[in-house]
C-alpha cells in the first residue's frame, strides 16, 4: 500500500497516532480511506473497545481523511512531535512498564525455561489434550474481551496461544496489559484445535522471559531501509522471511560441503590465520603487530602455502573452509572479510578437480535448491534469471574464449594494436600502466566473465595470471587451470599444482618483482622436500551463497558483513 504523508493545518500542533506494533522506531504514516464511517470503525476494531479508547475530536479531525494501518496492542497515545529521538515516547512507556512488572513481583527478564522443542517441533508433537510447553517473542495479539490470542514465533515457526481467566487467574490476564509484541514468555498449555483446526495451546502457566524495550520493525515490511538491514540484522531476520531463507541456506550450504568432502575421505585442517608473510595470492594484506615477539604479522589472505605443506607431510586429501582478509575495494562481489573453501588432492590434476567442483555444487543444489534449475527473483518475487546446472557443463579454452570476443586475429595483433581495439571497437577501459596480458585480461572480464550466465569452465589461462600453478606441456605460455564462471562472477579456480621447487622460486620472483622479501621461503624449503602432483581448487562461500540463493549483494549472505561506523 502506498504511503503519503497528510496535509495539516499549520495553526495546529502535528498529531501522530502511535500504533504499538512492530515499529522500527519511525512513525507509521497514515493512508487514504474511501469514508468517514468506514475509518472510525477500521480505527475502534483495531484499536480495542470504545470504552479503553477515546479518540479526541482533534484526532479525529486530523485522521478525517485517513485509515489506521496496524493494530494496537496497548492504550495509543499521542506526542506532539514528528522526530524520533533515540529516547522515544515508546520507550519511555515500554520502560514504565517493566517497572511496573518488577513492582508487581515480577521478573521483566527470566532464567531458563523448559520447553517441548522449538515450535516446529511442538507442531509435530502437537496431539489433543497433550499438555506442553513453548516459548517464544509474542508477535500478534488478539484481544477478545475476558479471553485472548495470542502468536508465539521462534526461527522455526509460529503457535497460537489461548489465555482465559479461568484457567490463569485474573491477576495473570491483569498483566498482558504490561507486555508489547515483541516481548518473550514461557506458557504450558493444553494442546486444542480452534473452531477453525488452528493447533492452539489453553494456557495454565506463564512466564515473562524478556521485556523488549524497542519496538520492532512492522512485520509484513520490516527494513525498508537497506543500510538498517545490514546493520541491524537481527531485526533484518526477525521481519524479513526470504532474508532467513537465505541465510538458512548458507549454513546447509556449509554443512553439506563438509558432508560432501569428508565422505569422499577428505581431511578438514586448520591452518594460521596470522601469518609473518601473506602468501598464496596476490592481494593487499591486513597488518598487525605482536607486542609480546615484537613481530609484523598479516591476516591470512589464502590458505594454500600452508594447506601444500600438508600435502608435502603426507595428508594426500585435505580441505578447509577458512576465514580470509583482504584491505580492498568494496563491491557487490567483495566483502574484506570473506569464507572460502579450499580442497587438495595429491595425484589429482585440474581436470579431476573441475570434475569435483561440478559434482560437489550439483549435489549443493540438489539438497539446498532441490532443483539444478536456479531461480533469482527480484524483490517483488518475479523470476528475472534461470540458472541451468545441468551436466555436463561446458569447458572452453581461454584463447579460444577471447577469440570469439574480440576477434580471431587477438593474438596475432601488436601489442598497441591490442589496446587500441580494446579502448576503441570493444569498449573495455584499459588503465595505461597495465601489460599486455593484463589488457586481455580485462577485455575477458568485460566481455566473457560478465556474459557467463550458466556454468562455463574456462582452462588453460596464460601462466602469468596464475603463478602457482603447473605448465602445460604443450605450451609452456599457459598453466593447466580451470576458472569456473557462473552468472557473471568466478566462482572456482582450479590449478594442476606446480610441485617443482625451482620453477616455484622463479615465478613468485617474477610476481614479486623488486618486493623480494614477500616471497616465502619456509614454503619454498618445505617444497624441496618433495611435494606430490595434486590437483587444487578454491570456492568462495559467499558467492557460491549469492548462486544459490539468488542475493544480489555479498552483504545479503554474510550476517554482519563490514560497514563504516555511524557517526
Amino acid at each position: 500500500m502506498g504511503r503519503r504523508r497528510g496535509k495539516f493545518d499549520a495553526a495546529r500542533p502535528t498529531e501522530y497516532l502511535i500504533v504499538d506494533l512492530f515499529f522500527a522506531n519511525q512513525y507509521w504514516p497514515l493512508s487514504p480511506s474511501p469514508s468517514r464511517r468506514r475509518r472510525r470503525a477500521l480505527a475502534r476494531r483495531r484499536l480495542g473497545d470504545a470504552t479503553h479508547v477515546r479518540l479526541s475530536r482533534a484526532a479525529l479531525a486530523a485522521a478525517s481523511d485517513y485509515s489506521i494501518q496496524a493494530g494496537h496492542f496497548a492504550p495509543p497515545i499521542y506526542i506532539r512531535s514528528p522526530k524520533m529521538e533515540e529516547e522515544n515516547e515508546l520507550v519511555a512507556l515500554r520502560r514504565e512498564k517493566l517497572d511496573k512488572l518488577r513492582a508487581r513481583g515480577v521478573e521483566p527478564f527470566g532464567v531458563a525455561f523448559e520447553t517441548s522443542g522449538d515450535i516446529a517441533e511442538i507442531r509435530s508433537r502437537f496431539r489433543e489434550g497433550d499438555t506442553l510447553r513453548a516459548a517464544g517473542r509474542i508477535t500478534a495479539h488478539r484481544d477478545m474481551g475476558k479471553s485472548h490470542f495470542l502468536d508465539l514465533r521462534d526461527a522455526t515457526g509460529r503457535i497460537q496461544i489461548y489465555i482465559h481467566p479461568k484457567e490463569v487467574g485474573a491477576e495473570l490476564i491483569d498483566l498482558f496489559s504490561l507486555l508489547d509484541l515483541g516481548d518473550f514468555v514461557g506458557v504450558e498449555g493444553t494442546c486444542f484445535l480452534t473452531k477453525t483446526s488452528e493447533p492452539t495451546l489453553k494456557v495454565r502457566k506463564f512466564q515473562v522471559l524478556a521485556k523488549a524495550l524497542r519496538p520492532l520493525p512492522e512485520k509484513w515490511h520490516g527494513l525498508q531501509d537497506v543500510e538498517a538491514r545490514y546493520r541491524q540484522r537481527y531485526l533484518d531476520l526477525l521481519t524479513n522471511e526470504r532474508s532467513r531463507k537465505n541465510f538458512e541456506k548458507r549454513i546447509a550450504i556449509v554443512r553439506e560441503t563438509r558432508r560432501f568432502f569428508e565422505e569422499r575421505g577428505f581431511l578438514e585442517v586448520e591452518t594460521p590465520i596470522l601469518q609473518t608473510i601473506a602468501g598464496g595470492a596476490a592481494a593487499e594484506p591486513f597488518s598487525t603487530h605482536h607486542k609480546a615477539l615484537g613481530l609484523d604479522l598479516y591476516l591470512r589472505i589464502a590458505p594454500e602455502l600452508y594447506l601444500k605443506r600438508l600435502l608435502i607431510g603426507g595428508f594426500n586429501k585435505v580441505f578447509e573452509i577458512n576465514r580470509n582478509f583482504r584491505n580492498e575495494g568494496v563491491s557487490r562481489k567483495h566483502n574484506p572479510e570473506f569464507t572460502m573453501l579450499e580442497a587438495y588432492w595429491a595425484y589429482a590434476d585440474f581436470e579431476k578437480m573441475a570434475n569435483l567442483v561440478e559434482e560437489l555444487i550439483c549435489h549443493l543444489a540438489q539438497v539446498v535448491c532441490g532443483s539444478l534449475q536456479i531461480e533469482h527473483r527480484d524483490v517483488d518475487g518475479k523470476i528475472t534469471r534461470t540458472i541451468n546446472l545441468k551436466r555436463p557443463w561446458r569447458r572452453a579454452r581461454y584463447h579460444n574464449l577471447v577469440r570469439e570476443a574480440a576477434g580471431k586475429d587477438w593474438f596475432e595483433l601488436t601489442s598497441v594494436q591490442r589496446r587500441e581495439r580494446a579502448t576503441g571497437k570493444l569498449g573495455v577501459e584499459i588503465s595505461p600502466q597495465l601489460a599486455d596480458f593484463e589488457v586481455t585480461q580485462h577485455v575477458f572480464e568485460k566481455l566473457i566473465e560478465e556474459e557467463a550466465i550458466d556454468p562455463l569452465f574456462v582452462t588453460h589461462c596464460p601462466k602469468e595470471l596464475v603463478p602457482l600453478a603447473k605448465q602445460n606441456r604443450e605450451d609452456n605460455s599457459l598453466v593447466d587451470v580451470f576458472e569456473l564462471l557462473i552468472n557473471g562472477v568466478e566462482i572456482a579456480p582450479g590449478y594442476t599444482e606446480l610441485n617443482d621447487p625451482l620453477a616455484q622460486r622463479q615465478r613468485l620472483y617474477e610476481q614479486a618483482g623488486e618486493e623480494t622479501q614477500k616471497i616465502d621461503e619456509e614454503f619454498l624449503l618445505a617444497l624441496e622436500h618433495g611435494m606430490p602432483p595434486a590437483g587444487g581448487f578454491g570456492i568462495g562461500i559467499d558467492r557460491l551463497s549469492m548462486l544459490l540463493t539468488g542475493a544480489e549483494s555479498i552483504r545479503d549472505v554474510i550476517l554482519f558483513p563490514l560497514l563504516k561506523p555511524k557517526k
